[in-house]
């Protein structure tokens, strides 16, 4: 009998995967907005994508491979069967290169079949919200379909796509975190000023500094190991612009005009600015193509063996172990999250409706998902699914270094292409920052509060 009921409420939870809506009638999952869930599963796509990356780029996963018995081409037999599988034809970086390229077309399909979609009312919106197990299905099949695409040219055109796509999502990145920095400061001064009590300045003081320290011992450190006294030109002329840009958006954000204006801006959203722009800046001096001033430099082919005339080194630098930690902040932010601020809602087409059909079922504790949508999306198809692919450019291009292959897949180089895309994205995500600061001032008959 326990049998036969777990059966049934393995099946009723199959009805999550198959359904015309995510877990609309299910009981296995919490109750919770349709839209939400829809991202966070399409997110969850994202992250397992990613994670088949990283195992097929993980060094010695190859020689693993070749000790199970007829699993690889000259692994031997099993039951007097020899297969002829190539390993390394879907290891490495060929590996990266085609699951980006799957995940990005994944999402472009949904991006391209979303357009225009308004509400739930729409049939595509059951698409959206719905029929898991095929979409996965649908995924596995175009992986599969991408590790047949010939090589030749194919890597070396991918390679300024995916430089393209991630300095897109860089920018969205740093839209993300000037929001979350404002959101901060502001929920901080509100507690202060509510409850008349001075740890939230202290709090607010204490991480203030905290972040500026960071920025300081960073750009010292990039002074040390990135520069040399003499040469290394390009390194201590891009540290030296970066720094003063820092501090000139310091300084603006603390004048009489600007307080006036934006009474919550401050030091505290300045100084986030500042840390993640000279990480920005340390992440683009790892792709400096000279060993003389740039101690991270990765000397690699495809076997993953170094040069006769270069050392040893690991596969992965800090910069990108950094970015791959703010790709999986970045993309679950953009998964469950609406801005307090209405213009970042526009901007990033994420207003959320203040529709709330089935939540009647929810505030009875009933373990279901509820249609909020029905007269009005609560976010931009096409544009979350926009995203997401230009996210996985982004983990495809840090995964890889940056480093851009030739041909045949045996060597790989750290181009100038990718140093200047990221020192421009820091600028442009100053040049934002800065706007976000004056444009009250600019633009007085326009509502930023």
């Amino acid at each position: 009998m326990g049998a036969c009921l777990g059966v049934c409420s393995l099946l009723s939870c199959v009805s999550c995967l198959c359904g015309s809506a995510p877990c609309l009638l299910c009981g296995c999952c919490p109750s919770a907005k349709n839209s939400t869930i829809s991202r966070l599963i399409f997110t969850f796509f994202l992250f397992l994508g990613t994670l088949v990356s990283i195992i097929m780029i993980i060094p010695g996963v190859e020689k693993e491979l070749h000790k199970l018995p007829g699993f690889c081409e000259g692994s031997g037999s099993v039951l007097g069967v020899q297969t002829h599988v190539d390993c390394s034809s879907f290891l490495g970086l060929k590996a990266v290169y085609r699951m980006g390229f799957a995940m990005a077309a994944f999402f472009f399909f949904f991006a391209i079949l979303m357009v225009c979609v308004r509400s739930s009312k729409d049939p595509r919106a059951t698409v959206q919200n719905g029929f898991w197990f095929f979409k996965f299905l649908l995924l596995v099949g175009i992986t599969v379909g991408a590790f047949y695409i010939p090589d030749g040219a194919f890597t070396s055109v991918w390679f300024y796509f995916g430089v393209v796509g991630s300095f897109l999502f860089i920018l969205i990145q740093l839209l993300l975190l000037i929001d979350f920095a404002h959101s901060w400061s502001q929920l901080w001064l509100r507690n202060a000023g509510e409850s008349n009590a001075k740890g939230w300045y202290a709090a607010l003081c204490t991480v203030t500094f905290i972040f500026y320290a960071a920025s300081i011992t960073a750009i010292v450190l990039l002074y040390i190991y990135y520069t040399k006294p003499e040469g290394c030109t390009e390194g201590k002329v891009l540290i030296s612009i970066n720094l003063i840009l820092c501090l000139i958006v310091s300084a603006v954000s603390i004048l009489p005009k600007i307080q006036e204006a934006q009474p919550h801006s401050g030091l505290l959203q300045a100084s986030l600015i500042t840390l993640y722009t000279i990480y920005i800046t340390w992440a683009a001096l790892a792709n400096v193509p000279m060993q003389a001033c740039n101690p991270t430099l990765l000397v690699r082919n495809s076997t993953s063996s170094a040069t006769a005339t270069q050392p040893l080194t690991t596969w992965w630098d800090a910069p990108s172990i950094v970015g791959l930690l703010i790709f999986i902040l970045c993309t679950l932010f953009i998964s469950i999250r609406s801005s307090d601020h209405p213009e970042v809602n526009k901007l990033m087409l994420t207003e959320e409706s203040t529709v709330r059909v089935g939540g009647e079922a929810a505030e009875h504790g009933e373990h279901r998902a509820y249609d909020n949508e029905q007269d009005g999306v609560s976010y931009n198809y096409t544009f979350f699914h926009l995203c997401l692919l230009l996210a996985a450019l982004y983990i495809m291009m840090t995964l890889t270094n940056w480093y851009r292959p030739d041909e045949s897949l045996r060597v790989l180089s750290s181009p100038w292409t990718a140093v200047w895309v990221k020192i421009s994205s820091s600028w442009a995500g100053l040049l934002l920052y800065l706007w976000t600061l004056v444009a009250p001032l600019v633009l007085p008959d326009r509502d930023f509060s």
